[in-house]
């Protein structure tokens, strides 16, 4: 089965969507003013719950790309 590109983007600009990769990306720079991360360090920011809204400090840790990617992302996997 062909990927369908166009919904793909469609879905990647639905309100909700747009608000979590804001967050996710507030989660960075607030790591980013700390000095935990640097661009180009091949880091992640993990939020620990799973919820890209939730940016407590307590939330967030720094994580290689391949451990923060690495976990089925549905229902039944969850977050270690």
């Amino acid at each position: 089965m062909a990927r369908d590109y166009k919904r793909e983007r469609q879905l990647q600009s639905t309100p909700s969507e747009l608000k979590k990769n804001a967050a996710r990306k507030a989660a960075r720079r607030k790591l980013e003013k700390q000095g935990k991360v640097r661009k180009g360090d091949g880091k992640d920011v993990d939020h620990k719950d799973g919820n890209p809204k939730n940016n407590k400090t307590s939330n967030l840790r720094v994580t290689t790309k391949r451990a923060n990617r690495s976990f089925p992302r549905n229902s039944k996997a969850g977050k270690k």
